[in-house]
């Protein structure tokens, strides 16, 4: 764009973005976060049921992130499936659809530093076991179904050892939120001094030996199983052989198998010398709920039980699981209710990736890279407070991105760059490009700090943002710079891209909203900043709208600040770039209150072409610079009514992000 000579005065505060957004700030809820049932206790009610983090002694010692800081990859086969997992690299895994693995009962062997999760709640492992073999370390599985690898009248699994999953002498392993039934052995089995496991949120169903753990005389084995559902199962709910330390709590066992067997159907066993904590837990229908071995320790405390008969065993002081880590228990009376409602496989944990900045991912560049080209599901790219000084591309097929700071205020989170037009080009100066499709970024701060008063240079423009996808969407964003700190655009003049701007900050003196895209900027401030003239201080929009698009920039429900001279700023005024006579500007302020600084006649030429050959108009605008005058063309109330946020997002898709509170 035509580079403007004069210079923004120097030292204006740019932590006025931090204080004038209209809206407070956003924050980042956690993945899955849900309520619990409404029969639950108080403590229930509104805290989340699960985020995306391990807990207990798989949160201990350096804790367990599984594929974290890797690449995320789609799997719907089974050769994928065991490339990516045997891999040396970390990888998130996501298993779409259901996984028939053969030959029947074959291991997929998953090596360290993996997350294997269900997309929604499709995903399965079909007549296959997850294996991980002695040294594996940092693993997740979540989400999953995995069934079906039972051998017609082997009940007791003495032919087969069909495992859903089974670890030998591993570390660091959470698996939950996943539905285990009718397998070939063991539905889970622990081995062998693993160590730092978690167990959550789980269901166990329909099978013989549920979930079995140590087969060692070594007592090393530290292990969390909460919030699990063993329904229609004879044993082991589970067996822990020789655990250090067992703590359970909040687990539901139902309908368990009735065979008349007066040992081996049971609930709960601590064996050798475990150490077993049991609360707040739930036996409905159960033999022997819990039982211990002479040389085992079992406390328990809280728990309902229910039509139940046989031992019940509680002797030793075992050990106070508080002691290694906080947790939170539900109610015993609320754990049916619960367990139902949120244990096994949930749509709304593996339908989105959170991939976190900088805790798995060091910078945002590295998360973006991570997402899949052809990503066609939700990833949320989590950043958390900071200044982040780079810059910052989303390539085109790289869409269903929610880009998401962290803190409290926009203003915590900043991504920032200091790049002018001089070097690189217009393009080149952006600190952020988004050129995919369906991207979301909300609660941030896009900022470029080039200070054009400092030095002289022909191309000063600096931006921000880039944009040319569609369906872009920014809430709660502020957009910090001074020429051209905002462009929104399309890959090319007749392609029609949109953008939806809300309860956001931008800032700027020439041209500093501009480009091709049809754009909505609603319930944001936009200020335009003081270059030092008493008479021309800049251009708030620039747009190139294609000639065909009836739908440029729309400016409603918003509000202009400026600390100018008043008459000293323009509402705008038409870019055609490298002069195509097709790129015919349409800019509309509607309800929107504009300052003193506005000029009485606000719109102007630019590069030869007139303003008055553009589309730009008013509606409804007030404040002390909305005036009607000759040079204001001002829309009917007939022709508003084609001319509202609707109209210019829907476009054949009926794209309404508008409509999200």
């Amino acid at each position: 764009m035509t580079h403007f000579p004069s210079k923004r005065l120097p030292g204006v505060a740019r932590t006025l973005a931090a204080v004038l957004g209209m809206v407070a700030a956003l924050t980042l809820g956690a993945v899955g976060e849900a309520t619990a049932d409404a029969s639950a206790a108080d403590t229930t009610k509104t805290a989340a049921r699960w985020t995306d983090k391990a807990h207990g002694f798989a949160s201990l010692a350096g804790g367990t992130t599984g594929g974290a800081g890797g690449k995320v990859v789609t799997v719907t086969d089974q050769a994928s499936l065991v490339r990516y997992a045997a891999a040396e690299e970390p990888y998130v895994i996501r298993v779409e659809g259901s996984i028939a693995v053969a030959p029947f009962g074959s291991d997929v062997v998953v090596t360290s530093n993996k997350t294997i999760i269900g997309v929604g709640d499709t995903g399965e492992i079909v007549h296959g076991e997850l294996h991980l073999n002695p040294g594996t370390s940092n693993v997740v599985i979540r989400n999953l179904t995995i069934r079906d690898s039972y051998v017609e009248g082997d009940w007791d699994g003495k032919t087969t050892d069909f495992d859903a999953i089974q670890m030998d002498t591993v570390d660091h392993v959470w698996i939950d939120h996943n539905r285990f039934t009718h397998m070939g052995d063991g539905l889970l089995d622990i081995r062998k001094d693993s160590q730092y496991i978690t167990v959550s949120n789980n269901q166990f169903a329909n099978h013989n030996k549920a979930f079995g753990i140590g087969w060692t005389t070594n007592v090393l084995t530290q292990i969390t199983i909460d919030h699990n559902w063993f329904t229609g199962t004879k044993q082991r709910n589970p067996s822990a052989d020789n655990c250090a330390y067992a703590h359970l709590y909040n687990n539901y066992v139902s309908a368990q198998v009735t065979d008349g067997d007066p040992v081996w159907t049971y609930g709960n066993w601590s064996r050798g010398k475990t150490k077993m904590v049991i609360e707040n837990s739930y036996y409905d229908g159960v033999q022997h709920p819990y039982q211990a071995d002479t040389t085992a320790e079992l406390v328990q405390r809280g728990s309902i039980l229910k039509n139940v008969s046989g031992r019940q065993d509680a002797w030793g002081t075992a050990f106070e699981p508080r002691d290694f880590y906080a947790y939170r228990l539900d109610p015993a009376a609320a754990v049916p209710a619960l367990i139902k409602r949120f244990s096994g496989p949930q749509q709304r944990i593996g339908a989105a990736v959170t991939l976190h900045v900088p805790a798995d991912y060091p910078t945002v560049q590295a998360a973006v890279d991570a997402v899949p080209a052809g990503n066609g599901s939700p990833v949320t790219i989590a950043v958390a407070p900071g200044t982040y000084r780079a810059k910052v591309l989303i390539p085109a097929g790289k869409g269903n991105i929610l880009l998401q700071g962290t803190g409290r205020n926009r203003s915590d989170t900043v991504i920032v760059y200091d790049t002018p037009a001089e070097y690189g080009g217009s393009t080149g100066s952006a600190t952020v490009r988004i050129a995919a499709n369906d991207v979301t970024a909300r609660n941030l701060t896009f900022s470029n700090d080039f200070d054009e008063a400092a030095v002289e240079l022909k191309g000063e423009q600096a931006l921000a943002m880039k944009t040319t996808g569609d369906r872009i969407v920014f809430e709660n964003t502020a957009f910090l710079g001074n020429q051209d700190t905002l462009m929104t655009d399309s890959p090319k003049l007749d392609v029609i891209s949109r953008v939806y701007v809300r309860d956001s900050y931008i800032e700027g003196d020439v041209d500093f909203i501009y480009g091709r895209a049809t754009t909505v900027i609603e319930r944001s401030v936009i200020r335009a900043l003081s270059r030092g003239s008493a008479t021309n201080n800049g251009y708030i929009t620039a747009a190139s709208t294609w000639t065909g698009n009836p739908y440029g920039f729309l400016i409603t429900r918003s509000k202009v600040v400026s600390d100018a001279p008043a008459g000293s700023f323009h509402l705008g005024r038409p870019w055609h770039p490298g002069g195509e006579p097709d790129a015919v500007a349409q800019v509309l302020f509607r309800d929107t209150e504009l300052p003193a600084a506005i000029k009485a006649s606000p719109w102007t030429d630019m590069s030869g072409f007139s303003w008055k050959d553009a589309r730009f108009t008013e509606y409804r605008t007030y404040g002390p610079g909305a005036q009607v005058t000759a040079d204001r063309p001002q829309l009917s109330a007939a022709d508003a009514a084609s001319f509202t946020v609707a109209d210019y997002l829907n476009g054949t898709d009926g794209w309404a992000p508008y409509t999200r509170r």
